[in-house]
């Protein structure tokens, strides 16, 4: 969707927007966490797994590490084996360690409510910056994972691919106040029914307005 989008993109938006907090009165993220830089290793921890999985492992994770000097001055072995059922559990380990000790020395272990300044620790990317600001801080910002990203396509409202892109678009459809509830209505919106291998066309309250062209009739 090139440039600025139309009164009719922005309502049609609205339209899916409107019918998504219906279904999602009240949503956020599912992840488990006390406090900011609690998500944001989480956060990070939850790529390639579900956020159970995640909360299986992070409470003997926080118990054993408390804090970001704690994590960032852990024996990685150590760390990798209190978090391996999640996966990749190397570059996990890696990325929690290097975010928290970037935290200890920009920012004395206070997790920054900023993106620019987010995104500047290792191991955080957008999504995972804008989850932290949107759930752990209530800061307008968009998350665009794959749930995200195949949601909008189908549903004809970005014709993108990069994750940074789709945000930027989204940012445009909708005003700034609604962009902290967008994410997580997409996302439990893509896990329940609008399924990547396996959509669920015939139960969707938003097929008037898809755009997807190879709908599933029944189970």
């Amino acid at each position: 969707m090139p440039g600025e989008p139309t009164a009719e993109e922005r309502r049609a938006a609205r339209t899916i927007l409107n019918r998504l907090k219906k279904r999602y009165p009240d949503i956020g993220t599912a992840l488990a966490y006390r406090d900011p830089w609690q998500l944001l290793v989480a956060t990070v921890m939850s790529a390639q797994t579900t956020d159970e999985q995640v909360n299986k492992v992070t409470p003997g994770l926080f118990r054993r590490w408390p804090g970001p000097a704690d994590l960032a001055a852990a024996d990685p072995e150590e760390v990798e084996q209190a978090i391996f059922s999640t996966g990749f559990y190397r570059q996990k380990t890696a990325s929690i360690q290097a975010l928290s000790a970037d935290l200890m020395e920009r920012h004395d272990g206070v997790v920054p409510a900023d993106l620019d300044e987010l995104v500047r620790l290792r191991g955080v990317g957008r999504k995972t910056a804008s989850v932290v600001l949107a759930e752990a801080f209530g800061i307008p910002a968009i998350a665009v994972d794959t749930h995200v990203k195949r949601v909008a396509n189908r549903l004809g409202l970005v014709d993108e691919q990069d994750p940074t892109k789709i945000e930027h678009a989204l940012r445009s459809l909708y005003p700034e106040r609604e962009w902290t509830g967008i994410s997580m209505r997409y996302i439990q919106f893509g896990r329940e029914v609008c399924d990547a291998k396996a959509p669920r066309c015939w139960e969707c309250p938003l097929r008037d307005r898809c755009a997807y062209p190879d709908k599933a009739d029944g189970p």
